[in-house]
């Protein structure tokens, strides 16, 4: 029997189910010696990823205990982290699973490479996305830039069989010294709003895979439709879970197929937003400009506002007075995440009605997003903004107003977060008071605010900026 332990470094995949890298290494029946770095990327995170990572390791390790292992808790860069760990358990193998994003490629080539030139077995595996983004391609050899076209490529792909949980992990005969998580007190930055925001997130395996079967069982076949209505609760809510892989896309597009072919129609909506986020992982392996610049470079001169405006902050505030986007900042900035209709109309406000770059809004929903995803936040804004593949017609400029009349019409969503004005508003819409900086200076007592800019004036500028650019 080898006693040489694996070294498995956990990162976005905190699961123990349909787990490759695990897989693999439970395979050898060597001793496993699980661990979390915690690096300067990590470091780098929204105030709200990090909490919400923070919840997923403490989660993780409480899994990983209850199948006679552990996690080992570490700070500094990772290949050093990692040459230590080998040194003091005799550890010749590090297994782990793939990122695809330009940052944590960069991190795990130079990882993969400092390891091997040291003897050592370092082995990276898929679980991350359905399809490796070397396996999709157009029929000339290239890489998707339409959306559509990819979707219909692999709607029906076999993508195998979900891999079980382990029963029980060997263990090392002793365990290196660990880091204590409670220390690293990922939750700092989001202040005094920390146990709220904490209160919203569902964290962990176990109730990622209750979260799915609920879905299906309950909310599938009415997918199609509520998906779009902000004040009902029609979605999965699984983005969350699949951004720090307490489930893995596989489990999920599973279940689609077997809805779809149970005779569920909404299935296919389900899992074509599944190959949407497939999609952005794609554009960012291929084009990874498409995370820090235009990915036309033909919108690099459009006058797009830079600055840390007025209108911005009213933005980020949610006073803004216009109810759908205010509604929507203020979702995001309690519970960490947005609807997907919010999403697209609070975006689209900013880059057209107020004119400001994609890039400012992309960075402030990095901070408060609990399931911020670098490449899936970078393609969504670039669509809406009309400069990435496949965007949106930069010319189609959302009317909030329409928008929540339709889609919100019963008034429940603006009801939820709005509270200015209203005799009795609701425990959602005053608790955002509760968590904003105090050097805001805001209070439910104050009147609601009259509208920055109005919609037919933030039209009416918008389109004449994009004429202007035709034209020249």
């Amino acid at each position: 029997m080898d006693n040489r332990p694996i070294i498995m470094w956990f990162r976005r995949d905190l699961r123990l189910a349909d787990h490759v890298a695990l897989t693999a290494a439970v395979a050898t029946g060597r001793p496993i010696v699980p661990v979390f770095i915690r690096d300067a990327q990590c470091d780098s995170l929204g105030a709200a990823p990090r909490l919400r990572m923070g919840l997923a390791i403490g989660e993780f390790k409480r899994a990983l205990r209850g199948i006679n292992s552990d996690l080992v808790l570490r700070s500094g860069d990772p290949l050093a982290v990692l040459r230590d760990l080998i040194a003091q358990t005799g550890a010749t193998s590090v297994y782990w699973s793939r990122l695809y994003d330009p940052a944590q490629k960069s991190r795990d080539t130079a990882v993969k490479s400092g390891l091997r030139a040291a003897g050592i077995d370092a082995q990276s595996f898929a679980g991350h996305l359905l399809f490796e983004p070397w396996t999709v391609a157009t029929k000339t050899g290239g890489f998707y830039k339409v959306f559509t076209p990819m979707w219909k490529s692999v709607r029906d792909r076999d993508v195998g069989a979900a891999l079980p949980a382990p029963a029980t992990l060997r263990a090392p005969d002793v365990w290196p010294r660990s880091e204590d998580l409670q220390s690293w007190n990922m939750g700092a930055a989001v202040r005094r709003g920390a146990r709220t925001l904490a209160s919203y997130c569902v964290v962990g395996e176990k109730a990622a895979q209750t979260r799915l079967e609920t879905f299906i069982a309950e909310k599938l076949a009415q997918y199609t439709v509520q998906r779009d209505q902000p004040g009902v609760a029609g979605t999965s809510g699984l983005s969350e879970n699949l951004t720090y892989g307490e489930i893995s896309p596989r489990q999920c597009w599973q279940a689609g197929m077997r809805a779809r072919q149970s005779g569920i129609a909404a299935a296919e909506d389900f899992m074509r937003e599944l190959v949407w986020r497939e999609f952005a992982y794609q554009l960012a392996h291929h084009s990874p400009h498409i995370l820090t610049r235009n990915w036309k470079p033909e919108w690099d001169n459009f006058p797009w506002n830079t600055d840390e405006t007025a209108a911005v902050t009213a933005w980020k505030q949610g006073r803004t007075g216009i109810a759908f986007v205010d509604a929507a900042m203020r979702e995001i900035y309690v519970t960490g995440v947005m609807h997907n209709r919010a999403r697209m109309i609070a975006a689209s406000y900013l880059t057209k009605h107020l004119m400001t770059h994609w890039k400012i809004g992309m960075a402030w929903f990095a901070d408060c997003l609990i399931d911020w995803d670098p490449c899936s936040n970078a393609m969504g804004w670039q669509w809406v903004a009309g400069s990435g593949p496949d965007a949106a017609p930069y010319f189609r400029i959302f009317n909030p107003d329409t928008q929540l009349q339709k889609f919100d019409p019963a008034g429940h969503y603006a009801a939820r977060w709005l509270c200015e004005g209203r005799q009795a508003p609701s425990r959602t819409a005053l608790s955002y008071f509760d968590m904003v900086p105090s050097h805001w200076g805001l209070s439910p007592q104050d009147p609601y605010p009259a509208p920055i800019v109005t919609l037919a004036q933030g039209r009416a500028r918008a389109l004449a900026a994009y004429h202007a650019r035709e034209v020249g």
